[in-house]
């Protein structure tokens, strides 16, 4: 399909599913305090009292910047979806393609078998359904979904097909968090986006912007654009996730007041840890406290290079503070590190070359090469496709020139296997481009050990599924669910434009 088109959707389709969700009434109150338009959050779908959850992927006609609509998607809308809270148990789950072009729903941060993961090699086809119950067991955390279809993940999530999770215990309110969504608990989609002249968001990348990760010039936070978050004065909890498809963010406050991280990736952390400045890959997600009890509200900034305005806040004197001090026990559980004999994994995410993957037993040196399996589901592999070349096949950028190890993504090969309820320490180096990539690992959570070989800042110091590689990367990762040949997890960069053209891999854990 044409990567310069969003979706190919008939006129139909759009205006059978046309429209983002709407903003509407629920901003007019606000236009007294801002003058400007209020931020909205996506609309809350509670999974906790029916056990159900069922999405629509759905084509969309979408404005921005008062430019004409365009093509988007959405999941149970026309662009991104819903906030879905979640907790443990059964979760009879059920995804609905609408669209002209298979998708998936990946649960970015959720804990389940490779055959629930929706990864690549679980594809819902046109006018099709996947549905099945999904049995969670795990921390609390802010997690996402958005589609993983190889070679269209950039293109579809760019369109608009991410959305948000709460997962939830129910006791917010014994560790002193706010949790009123939309009030003193905001869910911040941070994403960055290009426009054309006419005010049309556009995808089309070059091949600048293969080798760097496509980035746009617009913020839009939860979709909306130059958009106010009103606050009460007191604490308050900012759920941020970088939807980007390939910037990092090193988010401040343009006050400086601290920045209280509360939870990563996988969870709550032991204590709140205070910072200035929090950095964020795509992908990551990290859960603040700010307190706007006193002074002026201060504007969310992003220092990368040159300072950039992310979201305006303003207070509401009417909106009582439900949480006015900061909790000092998030009720999280220490880490105790494994047994130091766990195998130890070598990755290199790379351009060009070839090598293969090997895992070295720390005290016997063993090497367990890779292995091609062949399942029944399986996703043909991307054909090579010249970004930039010119007419006679003149040198550009292979879109599988990209790859772990050496080798470029091929849904036919398992890279390797690790043990079910075991540990293994990863060392993942970042090359290629001068580009720092972010590494996701799916259907796991890690610890840092040491990134650049320094310890990791405290904010780090939780559980994760997304890292920022600084030089090398170590982590301890724990494998507690099975993910079989057929449904692999994956491991890749999530600049979107690397995963898409081959810098990624698979495993069966079993």
């Amino acid at each position: 399909m044409d990567r310069r088109n969003f979706l190919g959707l008939s006129a139909a389709a759009i205006a059978a599913g046309a429209g983002a969700w709407s903003y509407g009434s629920s901003l007019r109150a606000a236009e007294d305090v801002t003058g400007r338009q209020r931020l909205a959050m996506p609309p809350l779908l509670d999974t906790r009292q029916t056990g159900r959850l069922s999405l629509t992927a759905l084509p969309g006609a979408t404005s921005f910047l008062g430019g004409p609509p365009l093509h988007t998607a959405g999941y149970n809308s026309g662009f991104m979806g819903p906030t879905i809270v979640m907790q443990n148990g059964a979760l009879d789950a059920r995804l609905e393609n609408r669209l002209s072009e298979p998708v998936t729903s990946h649960w970015h941060g959720l804990l389940v078998p490779g055959h629930h993961d929706g990864g690549p090699h679980t594809p819902t086809e046109p006018g099709k359904v996947w549905a099945d119950v999904m049995h969670l067991n795990q921390r609390p955390t802010t997690a996402w979904y958005h589609s993983h279809t190889h070679g269209s993940t950039a293109r579809q999530v760019y369109a608009g097909l991410a959305g948000v999770i709460h997962y939830t215990d129910g006791r917010d309110d014994q560790r002193g968090l706010p949790s009123t969504y939309g009030v003193d608990d905001l869910t911040l989609v941070i994403q960055d986006r290009r426009f054309d002249a006419a005010g049309r968001m556009a995808y089309s990348p070059d091949t600048t912007d293969i080798l760097n990760g496509f980035h746009g010039e617009r913020m839009l936070i939860n979709g909306q654009f130059n958009a106010v978050a009103v606050v009460p004065r007191g604490m308050v909890r900012l759920r941020l996730l970088n939807g980007s498809n390939a910037r990092v963010y090193t988010l401040h406050m343009s006050d400086r007041r601290p920045l209280h991280v509360i939870g990563s990736d996988g969870g709550f952390l032991t204590r709140p840890s205070e910072t200035s400045y929090l950095r964020i890959a795509p992908g990551e997600r990290y859960e603040v406290l700010v307190d706007f009890a006193s002074g002026p509200p201060p504007i969310l900034m992003s220092a990368a290079g040159l300072s950039a305005k992310i979201l305006e806040f303003a207070t509401d004197d009417s909106l009582a503070p439900r949480i006015v001090r900061l909790p000092t026990d998030l009720g999280a559980e220490p880490f105790t590190m494994p047994d130091e004999n766990m195998p130890t994994r070598r990755l290199s995410l790379t351009v060009g070359g070839s090598s293969n993957f090997e895992v070295r037993n720390s005290d016997s040196g063993a090497v367990q090469s890779g292995h091609a399996a062949h399942g029944a589901h399986v996703v043909a592999p991307a054909k090579t496709q010249m970004i930039g070349a010119g007419p006679n096949g003149e040198l550009g950028v292979a879109m599988n020139d990209f790859g772990i190890n050496g080798r470029a993504y091929d849904a036919r090969r398992i890279d390797f296997q690790v043990k079910l309820g075991t540990y293994e320490r990863w060392l993942v180096t970042g090359g290629g481009a001068g580009v720092a990539h972010p590494f996701h690992v799916h259907g796991v959570h890690f610890r840092i050990v040491s990134t650049g070989g320094l310890t990791p800042a405290p904010e780090e110091g939780g559980w994760k599924d997304t890292a920022l590689i600084s030089g090398q990367l170590e982590i301890i990762v724990r494998f507690d669910h099975p993910a079989p040949k057929e449904a692999p997890y994956m491991f890749h960069c999530h600049i979107l434009e690397h995963e898409d053209s081959g810098m990624m891999g698979q495993f069966m854990v079993a």
